[in-house]
């Protein structure tokens, strides 16, 4: 039977078979992710927990006969398979593992990874698996027109809600008895602390990461971390460079299209890049990492030392500063491995640069381009960023060598001391990672910490604080008022009005809720002094994680407000920008001027 005769004797049935497999995998991905829960959360008993497990290979090879029906029925088979080249290469390998374990008697992942001393290499197999179904079932159903019709959210909820859901799912899971060593598991507040100091990659902990979870609980934690970074860099960004001049026909256009594609990959060109630029960094850096740990840092074996790696180089790009050691990279030998320092650093710095600026810099294109045009600039934003940010890099750097030159750095030689300035202006700007101890710090280096924390990283990026564009507009603009012009100019650019009033309703934004919240903790959390209450609230909103020790003593009550002042933090400034673009009603009138005294 030849290819054609093949496809009419199908086509009857297509539809049918269609809606089975789409409810099959429906069903089982839920299942399967139930069935991962219920075994890695709850049960110890090693015969219940190998039936489990025989269940869920049950349905990955169900995964992989519905994965060949599709190709049967794709009719255009070879471009199904290039489109679809990566679950073909997962289902590949489930195929092969699981025809090498129950025909064959030789369990081929295992075997692979416990040769490299990974441990929990079965589990977090199968976990892949069935995660990367369950985003297929979630991607399919965002797809559907129907439901994006019945929603009808705007994107600042969508923002709000996302990371509410994130939160949620992550408090839920950290609660479990097998996430943590303690016998009793962890309190609501506690869980509920952690997962948003997750999701909103921030990094102040109630608990140390290293000893009281699990390496479950641990990778819990890492990917709470990654979806937090990830999701908001690839979407804020790409709904923001829709919003930033408000939604016109073209935008409208776009929009629509994406939302009634055939896949969610529509938006690829960005979203691709950004994914592929994301974890390409995050691999450089883990490989970096691995090879400079200190020969006195034990390590369990080589998968051990592997995650270790991985996974702070992931906080370090996703400017979270989670750590599995009790001080941080202040820990023994840590504090002086200043090549790995200076790997986290660049981490942060990129983490924190923004993505509409680092593909103006790094994607392929845009270096062609100037290749091609040498007399090309970056782009407005990109310059505004980098100057920026290197301007207050080195202000923070020089700031902090001469306030604590005889203070926390007299231990160091002149280049560890600046090495060690240098790291402390990046961690500042949202990176969370210290190499000092932040209790010792003199008075005005605290008081430098809360500027630079205020301000953050940069638009687009995994950081947060007002954000670096937002403080040039605003020293720009009170220059530009102070010299009696009238426009703001940057770049031999005009910036609108609008973009002032943004800059300076974000800089009221932060200022008003840094302001309640220190008001509400000196009400809740007396027992401590006023600057550590006030460092740890801006630390809190500027998604920074930096603490001068007293997070975990907080009150309940304190908690619960630094946590809020963690989500706020990192969506309300983004949602705030987003409301304030869209296009206010035109009026064919308006009032006569008048003055009022400001002043």
């Amino acid at each position: 039977m030849n290819t054609e005769s093949l496809n009419r004797f199908l086509y009857g049935s297509k539809l049918k078979v269609y809606a089975l497999m789409r409810y099959t995998t429906y069903i089982l991905t839920i299942l399967a992710v139930g069935i991962l829960l219920y075994a890695h959360g709850v049960v110890k008993d090693p015969a219940i927990l190998q039936k489990l497990f025989y269940a869920i290979d049950g349905i990955l090879a169900v995964f992989v006969a519905i994965y060949l029906l599709r190709i049967l029925y794709a009719f255009e088979r070879e471009k199904f398979l290039r489109r679809t080249w990566f679950e073909g290469l997962l289902m590949l390998v489930v195929f092969i593992n699981e025809f090498s374990t129950y025909v064959l008697g030789i369990p081929v992942i295992y075997n692979i990874f416990d040769s490299i001393g990974i441990p929990l290499s079965v589990e977090l197999y199968r976990a892949s698996v069935s995660l990367y179904m369950l985003l297929l079932l979630l991607i399919e159903l965002l797809e559907t027109r129907v439901h994006l019709k019945t929603l009808q959210l705007k994107p600042g909820i969508t923002f709000l809600l996302s990371f509410i859901t994130l939160i949620s799912i992550g408090t839920g899971l950290f609660m479990l008895p097998k996430m943590t060593t303690t016998p009793d598991g962890m309190r609501f507040i506690d869980a509920l602390f952690m997962a948003t100091s997750a999701s909103c990659i921030t990094g102040l902990v109630v608990v140390d990461p290293g000893t009281y979870f699990t390496l479950s609980g641990q990778v819990l934690l890492l990917v709470l971390v990654q979806l937090g970074g990830l999701g908001v860099m690839t979407f804020a960004t790409f709904f923001a460079s829709l919003m930033r001049q408000g939604m016109g026909i073209k935008q409208h256009v776009a929009l629509h299209q994406i939302m009634d594609s055939e896949s969610l990959l529509s938006a690829k060109g960005l979203l691709s890049k950004l994914i592929t630029l994301t974890l390409t960094i995050e691999a450089i850096g883990a490989v970096i990492i691995f090879a400079t740990w200190s020969p006195e840092v034990q390590f369990s074996n080589l998968g051990s030392k592997i995650f270790y790696s991985v996974f702070h180089s992931v906080n370090g790009f996703c400017n979270a500063g989670f750590s599995l050691f009790p001080e941080g990279l202040y820990t023994q030998p840590l504090r002086i491995g200043y090549v790995m320092h200076l790997t986290i650093a660049a981490l942060i710095i990129l983490g924190g640069l923004g993505f509409p600026t680092m593909l103006d810099i790094f994607s392929p294109s845009s270096m062609r381009r100037r290749m091609a045009a040498p007399w090309r600039n970056w782009k407005l934003l990109t310059r505004v960023t980098l100057y920026t940010s290197a301007a207050l890099l080195t202000l923070g750097t020089v700031a902090f060598f001469l306030l604590e030159y005889y203070n926390t750095l007299a231990s160091l030689s002149f280049p560890e001391a600046l090495v060690t300035s240098f790291f402390q202006s990046v961690t500042t700007r949202s990176g969370g990672y210290h190499t000092v101890d932040i209790s010792l710090l003199n008075t005005p280096t605290i008081l430098l910490f809360l500027f630079l924390m205020f301000i953050g990283a940069s638009p687009g990026s995994m950081g947060g604080g007002i954000k670096t564009t937002t403080f040039a507009v605003i020293i720009l603009s009170v220059a530009t008022t102070i010299r009696g012009r009238e426009n703001l100019e940057i770049g031999h650019r005009t910036i609108p009005h609008s973009i002032s009033y943004k800059a300076f309703s974000v800089f009221t934004f932060a200022a008003v809720i840094n302001l309640l919240c220190i008001f509400l903790l000196s009400i809740t959390d007396a027992q401590f002094e006023i600057l550590q209450l006030v460092f740890e609230q801006v630390s809190a909103f500027g998604t920074v994680g930096l603490s001068t020790g007293i997070t975990a003593g907080l009150s309940d009550a304190g908690k619960l407000i630094i946590l809020l002042s963690m989500y706020v933090g990192r969506v309300g400034t983004l949602t705030l920008a987003l409301a304030l673009s869209t296009r206010a009603s035109i009026k064919g009138y308006k009032y006569p001027e008048a003055h009022l005294a400001v002043g």
